[in-house]
């Protein structure tokens, strides 16, 4: 996969990267040398309070959505942490979909049940890979002394170690972010992509319909705009090609903060609307907490250019609490994701500008997946 991107772009690393560059190599060499320090017992403290908090902020989407929000707000710098609130924010509403007024018609529970289980793991393994790594960060600060040896103790990736290292040093708050979402995307690949169970409950069964139907590939991004509420984000195509998940994560990256008026923007946003699971958070004129439907009727379409025809009941959007219960996970599967130094090559900047417009494209998919439930509703009943 590196290699492609590499040949690419042949041009030569800048000085930044040649130095990470060089540490990488260095590791991908020896991974077997790399291994856990004997920790003091004040060290020992420190790890162990790390992950008390994590494991307390990670009960669900909505507490760990959060949690990105106010550690960005202490620390501006780390980027990620804002894009990662964004992106959860969608997670959520994924998740509640599954609960919502059109997917339980297009779905069956046991569908809906395995893409619930999907989106959780994932949204909980990310928290508990990149969490610590915050809170070893905030902790050097506060000690002004580089802890980030600690990242051992939480199996962060040794790549993320040398990244944090260079961070530390140089500050350069893009090669950090982007270093963060090559970062998460890899750590999911064999955790959740490869999962065998995930291929044969979710991307076997499901593959059509999220690729041509379901809204569940838009990540959307709701700023406020003098007054109005506007959405900018972008379309995931090919969600098992880590490359595209990676490119993704960079175009995301782009939206958010190559532009300082729009970020602002968004911020305000994500600031003054606490994130509760239901799509109403953005769009109350289309989604209500509240199933306003008739019980049992048939499903009719009311969306109509985004706007909900007259006298036509809002689409029901629960919100996560009310959707779904907490989950027990199991352990993190442990393992460097780690192997080739030449995935720094993501790292440059291609100062590309991306416009961000997707509201159209969402509300097409909308009235596409109206139309999905009541023809399959159409369908059954003449069965």
């Amino acid at each position: 996969m590196w290699r492609r991107l590499i040949n690419k772009n042949n041009i030569a690393l800048p000085e930044s990267l040649a130095k990470i560059k060089k540490e990488l190599k260095k590791k991908s060499k020896e991974p077997s040398k790399i291994q856990k320090s004997l920790l003091l017992p004040e060290e020992q403290l420190i790890v162990q309070q790390i992950a008390e908090k994590t494991e307390r902020f990670n009960k669900n989407n909505v507490t760990r959505t959060q949690a990105y929000l106010e550690y960005y707000l202490r620390h501006p710098e780390i980027h990620w942490a804002f894009l990662g609130h964004m992106v959860s924010r969608n997670g959520g509403w994924n998740m509640t979909d599954l609960k919502g007024g059109i997917l339980p018609r297009i779905l069956t529970k046991n569908e809906a049940v395995s893409y619930f289980t999907f989106l959780e793991r994932g949204n909980w393994l990310i928290f508990q890979d990149v969490y610590p790594q915050f809170l070893v960060y905030e902790e050097s600060l506060k000690r002004g002394l580089n802890l980030f040896y600690l990242l051992r103790s939480f199996n962060v990736s040794t790549f993320m170690e040398t990244i944090w290292n260079h961070f530390w040093i140089n500050r350069d708050t893009y090669i950090l972010a982007i270093a963060l979402v090559i970062n998460e995307q890899s750590y999911l690949e064999k955790r959740v992509l490869g999962n065998k169970v995930f291929k044969k409950d979710v991307f076997n069964t499901l593959e059509f319909k999220l690729q041509d139907f379901l809204s569940l590939n838009h990540i959307l991004f709701p700023s406020i705009n003098k007054l109005k509420i506007e959405l900018i984000g972008q379309t995931l195509h090919n969600f098992e090609n880590l490359d595209e998940r990676i490119l993704l994560g960079k175009r995301l990256y782009a939206i958010l903060f190559r532009d300082e008026k729009r970020l602002k923007m968004v911020e305000q946003w994500a600031k003054t609307t606490p994130h509760t699971g239901s799509r109403k958070d953005y769009w109350p004129h289309i989604f209500n907490i509240v199933d306003e439907g008739v019980p049992g009727g048939l499903f009719k379409p009311r969306l109509k250019s985004c706007q909900i025809v007259k006298n036509s009941p809002r689409i029901y959007s629960p919100t996560l609490e009310f959707a779904w219960k907490n989950v027990s996970q199991e352990s993190a599967e442990i393992g460097d994701w780690f192997t080739d130094w030449e995935v720094i090559h993501y790292l440059m900047d291609s100062k590309e500008t991306v416009d961000g417009e997707i509201e159209d494209e969402y509300c097409e998919t909308l009235e596409r997946l109206e139309l999905a439930a009541s023809t399959k509703e159409a369908i059954s009943i003449l069965d």
